[in-house]
């Protein structure tokens, strides 16, 4: 006897789009078959036709139950897990993908001490990408190796303080060298982000010396000439340690996606995440009310920037659209006003898959696999989780979203539920989540919530041999 039937959806599965029943027994997928020919009965059947079958969406960067520093020195902790799980679950994202901070004390002590924050908490299942700090000891390499054979893959790069006032994220060059071999020796992968540190605080200076402190200047800080020169270093560097690939973080501007397009034409394993945010809005936004609202680091950039990355997800420079989701109040996102104090990340993890659909499909005639891919598949083969997630199949954990495409309006705070403000208010919609399967688990159903804190499991990963060997997606 299975457990659920979801009957007559027009699935995407990785074959194609195909109008099927899918088959749940425990956390599985137990068949994909054409409609009404499974012999069996189910314990719950649920009606998609007229609906979209996808698998559960991947966010592959986000940072909740994290210490942000407000303007007035104070230290914010944004919602956590079970928080931010729960708003996701909501919006049809079923894995998210943290940060476990590596610092002095090793690598072993930061996935203990984010397990905290985790374990028994999280509301959807999560993975973390090893942070690396600045001046990480050597004595630490062999704990790194030991963490990515036991299924932490991952290592998380900074090259900037990003902040003036920030002391301790960017990783020099020599380090990040140190860090590619062991990538290289034992099959990481390095997930960038990538700012030239000099270009980025000599605009700092520049501008408070020219009083044009307001964040609306934040593009002329964190501008398209450092990415250029900050990716080619790092696409380099990666390329001198054989058997290194990398996933550059957030890009931002065209001079990202050319740099990423040339390392890949000469076969290189690198890939691309944006985030919607950059998709969708430029620099001329922060002059909008709450402009802060839109920001995220490094920043927003022109519309020719937006349309590059645009053209860099049909090319295959762009793989994945992430969020940076940092989930904090209205108030507290606005708090900073200047280029040096403006508080960064996105509540954004539950629109995401409504607005992609929105902009995707609808308004840019991408088919649904494309669409899928950019917003589960990609990052599930990326990060070490496909088959298992990523995928509708016989075999993969039963994540999945229904979406319906006769959900059609605008994006309203007060129907999220995150926080108090949503960059995404007013925007339209042309489909919508309206249930959510988490590992053959029903977690949104009918505009109801069923889910809990706790009933996420973390994700252990190896990255494929593809995947390292060269540009696979």
């Amino acid at each position: 006897m299975l457990d659920l039937i979801i009957r007559g959806g027009d699935v995407v599965t990785p074959q194609g789009v195909v109008r099927c029943d899918v088959a749940v027994k425990g956390e599985t997928i137990a068949a994909v078959a054409a409609p009404g020919t499974l012999d069996a009965t189910a314990t719950r059947a649920i009606d998609a036709a007229g609906k979209i079958v996808i698998p559960g969406g991947i966010d592959p960067h986000v940072h909740m139950h994290h210490g942000w520093i407000l303007p007035d020195g104070t230290t914010l902790t944004t919602k956590g897990p079970d928080h931010v799980g729960m708003a996701a679950l909501w919006g049809g994202t079923t894995t998210l993908i943290d940060f476990a901070y590596w610092r002095a004390d090793g690598v072993r002590a930061a996935i203990e001490s984010r397990d905290k924050d985790f374990v028994g908490k999280s509301s959807c299942d999560w993975a973390y990408h090893l942070m690396a700090s600045s001046d990480p000891p050597a004595a630490h390499m062999g704990e790194l190796a030991e963490a990515i054979e036991a299924g932490y893959p991952t290592v998380k790069i900074f090259t900037t303080n990003i902040l003036p006032s920030r002391q301790g994220r960017m990783v020099d060059y020599g380090d990040i060298w140190e860090i590619f071999k062991v990538l290289a020796a034992r099959g990481g992968l390095g997930v960038i982000h990538a700012e030239d540190n000099d270009l980025v605080m000599h605009m700092y200076a520049k501008l408070i010396a020219e009083q044009r402190v307001g964040f609306e200047n934040l593009a002329e800080v964190h501008n398209q000439l450092s990415e250029d020169l900050s990716f080619r270093r790092v696409i380099r560097l990666a390329e001198s340690v054989r058997g290194t690939a990398i996933y550059m973080m957030h890009v931002s501007a065209a001079t990202g996606v050319a740099a990423i397009a040339e390392a890949r034409a000469k076969g290189l394993p690198v890939y691309g995440e944006s985030l919607h945010q950059y998709m969708l809005y430029t620099q001329e936004d922060y002059r909008r009310p709450n402009g802060q609202i839109y920001h995220t680091y490094p920043s927003l950039k022109s519309k020719q920037d937006q349309q590059a990355l645009w053209d860099g997800t049909v090319s295959g420079a762009i793989n994945c659209v992430a969020t940076d989701e940092l989930c904090c109040s209205l108030q507290l996102k606005t708090a900073g006003r200047r280029i040096d104090d403006t508080t960064g990340g996105n509540s954004g993890v539950e629109p995401r898959l409504a607005v992609m659909y929105t902009e995707m499909v609808t308004r840019r005639g991408y088919s649904l696999p494309r669409y899928v891919d950019l917003i589960s598949t990609n990052a599930a083969k990326i990060m070490g989780l496909y088959p298992r997630k990523g995928a509708i199949a016989p075999g993969s954990d039963a994540d999945i979203a229904i979406l319906d495409p006769t959900r059609r309006g605008k994006i309203r705070k007060e129907d999220l539920h995150e926080t108090d403000y949503s960059p995404w208010e007013g925007h339209d919609i042309f489909a919508w989540p309206v249930t959510t399967i988490l590992r053959g688990k029903v977690m949104v159903d009918g505009g109801k919530y069923f889910g809990a804190p706790g009933s996420g499991q973390y994700l252990k990963r190896k990255i494929p041999s593809e995947i390292i060997a060269g540009p696979a997606l």
